[in-house]
């Protein structure tokens, strides 16, 4: 069964429609990539899968279940949600944001599993050293490793391990230096190697082409491509879509074929 279903899904304000008919699944173990150019819609269409807006039209489910059907604490013990930006105005310490994650599972009472989860969480995201540094002070990369973690923490059923759920990133590398790009999306991998379904909003091709199983290109709303990364991230399909040359160069590592603009 497909841990997420989205069909037909269409969204607009006003008259200005922002998505339409848009359809994607994603299955235990995959990671799906979504690229376009800015204004394709993609953070919209992960606004709609994280039930943060109500389609126009279409469905969603989740784990064969209606998005709507979903009672509010059990979702979030197995679907997490990363956006673009997080922004929190309380001075909580980075231990304390990582904590956040674990809400939905213990109800606000803190038990050792929750704070030895957030722990490893942390320490999976580079940032275990932070833990006690105060929230704001931290750098925009930083803060973006933090909440990877938090959401990692949300998932996990015990320090490392998940048991399938559900990640949703918007955008998740683009405070990230490449090093740091690299280990966060290699967390994502390790995610969906234990049974998970993740999706990721990505700029950069070629990070979609090296970690995601399948990528999915909009442009004005609409799919233009979905399929592995060789069939989709071909400059045939990439061209019309970012109105630019592209040129494929092999990688000398033996990976996916590079793209580059032309």
């Amino acid at each position: 069964m497909p841990m997420l279903e989205a069909l037909d899904l269409g969204y607009a304000i006003g008259r200005k429609t922002l998505l339409e008919c848009v359809s994607l699944t994603l299955a235990p173990g995959e990671l799906l990539a979504v690229v376009g150019p800015n204004g394709a819609g993609k953070s919209t269409l992960l606004r709609l899968l994280a039930g943060e807006i109500r389609p126009r039209t279409g469905t969603i489910r989740i784990g064969g279940r209606s998005l709507a059907d979903w009672p509010k604490r059990a979702l979030a013990c197995r679907r997490a949600v990363l956006p673009q930006n997080s922004n929190l105005s309380f001075p909580f310490t980075v231990g304390e944001v990582a904590l956040l994650g674990r809400g939905p599972h213990s109800g606000g009472i803190e038990r050792p599993i929750d704070r030895a989860i957030a722990r490893h969480a942390l320490e999976a995201a580079g940032v275990a050293g932070l833990a006690a540094r105060a929230y704001p002070s931290l750098s925009g990369g930083e803060r973006q490793r933090v909440h990877l973690a938090r959401v990692l923490a949300q998932l996990m059923v015990r320090p490392g391990k998940y048991d399938g759920g559900l990640l949703l990133l918007d955008e998740p590398v683009t405070s990230l230096d490449p090093r740091h790009q690299h280990a966060a999306l290699a967390l994502t991998r390790d995610f969906v190697a234990q049974g998970g379904a993740a999706l990721a909003i990505l700029h950069d091709v070629n990070l979609a082409a090296r970690y995601a199983d399948r990528v999915l290109v909009l442009a004005r709303g609409r799919v233009a491509a979905v399929g592995t990364p060789a069939e989709s991230l071909t400059p045939a399909v990439l061209a019309p879509v970012f109105d630019m040359r592209f040129r494929q160069i092999a990688d000398p590592e033996g990976g996916p074929p590079i793209v580059l603009a032309a």
